[in-house]
C-alpha cells in the first residue's frame, strides 16, 4: 500500500478549520491542524506534507509570512484562504509562495477539487526517480536547460528553485515554443485540463497567472524589455523568447 498523503491546514477558526480537515480527510488526506502561524511552520517542516491550506489572517505570524517561512523547506502545494476581499492581499499571498488561493467563505466542494487537481501534477523530482530515462527528455532554451520528467531547471550550471506552480508554467511555454499562450490556456493547464477545453477562468484565475510568471522571471533574471526567456505578448498572454544563435 501506499502512504497516505498528507495535508496540513493552518487556521486560527474551529469552524473552518474543522470543515477543511473533513473536506481533506473525505479526499484521502492523513490531516493535521494547526491554529496559529508558527505551529503550522513547525509542523509543515517535521511532516512535509503534499498539501497545505493557509489562512492569511493568523492570530501571531501573518499568513504571507507564514507562507514565506514554510517555503524554505516545503515544495507543498499551498492554497491561501482569506476572508479579505481585497486583491492586493490574494497577490501577495502567491508572491509569498502560494499556489492558489479562495475567498471565504467558499464552497467545500470547490476546495477538494482544487486539491485534487493540485494532486495530479507530479510533486517533485522524487517522483520520478524511477521513471525510464528516455521518458525525460530535456528541453533547452537559450541556455536554460529543463527536464519536465525530473523536474529540475538548470540555468548557467546552477538549479532554479521554482515552485512547482512556476516549474509548470515553464514547462507549458517550452513546450509549445513561440505560439502564444493565453492566461486562460496557462490557468487551464495549472487546473490540469487540456488548454483547449472552454472551461471557465476567471479574472482572478488570470491574474494569478500573471503573479506566478511575474515570480518566475525574477528567478530567471530576465528582462521584461529585453526577454531571453519569457515573452509578453501584450493583451493576449506569454511565449517564449526567440532562440538566440551563437555564432
Amino acid at each position: 500500500m501506499s502512504e497516505a498523503r498528507v495535508g496540513l491546514v493552518i487556521e486560527d477558526d474551529q469552524d473552518i478549520r474543522e470543515l477543511v480537515r473533513v473536506v481533506l480527510s473525505q479526499a484521502g488526506f492523513d490531516v493535521h491542524v494547526a491554529s496559529t502561524g508558527s505551529a503550522g511552520v513547525n509542523s509543515a517542516r517535521e511532516l512535509n506534507p503534499d498539501v497545505i491550506t493557509l489562512d492569511l489572517g493568523l492570530p501571531d505570524i501573518d499568513g504571507f509570512e507564514v507562507a514565506r517561512q514554510i517555503r524554505k523547506t516545503s515544495d507543498a502545494y499551498i492554497i491561501m484562504l482569506t476572508a479579505r476581499a481585497e486583491e492586493l492581499d490574494t497577490l501577495m499571498g502567491l508572491e509569498a509562495g502560494g499556489d492558489d488561493y479562495l475567498t471565504k467563505p467558499f464552497r467545500p466542494r470547490e476546495l477538494r477539487a482544487r486539491v485534487e487537481a493540485m494532486m495530479r501534477r507530479p510533486r517533485s523530482s522524487s517522483d520520478a526517480k524511477h521513471a525510464p530515462e528516455a521518458a525525460d527528455p530535456e528541453m533547452t532554451h537559450n541556455g536554460l536547460a529543463v527536464s519536465a520528467g525530473s523536474r529540475t531547471a538548470v540555468l548557467n550550471g546552477m538549479e532554479l528553485k521554482l515552485t512547482r506552480t512556476e516549474f509548470d508554467l515553464l514547462v507549458a511555454l517550452l513546450e509549445t515554443g513561440r505560439i502564444v499562450r493565453t492566461k486562460a490556456d496557462l490557468a487551464r493547464r495549472l487546473r490540469n485540463e487540456p488548454y483547449d477545453v472552454g472551461s471557465y477562468v476567471s479574472d482572478a484565475d488570470e491574474r494569478a497567472v500573471e503573479v506566478h510568471m511575474g515570480n518566475l522571471r525574477k528567478k530567471l533574471g530576465d528582462s521584461i524589455q529585453s526577454p531571453r526567456w519569457l515573452e509578453t505578448v501584450r493583451g493576449v498572454g506569454y511565449r517564449l523568447a526567440p532562440a538566440v544563435h551563437n555564432n
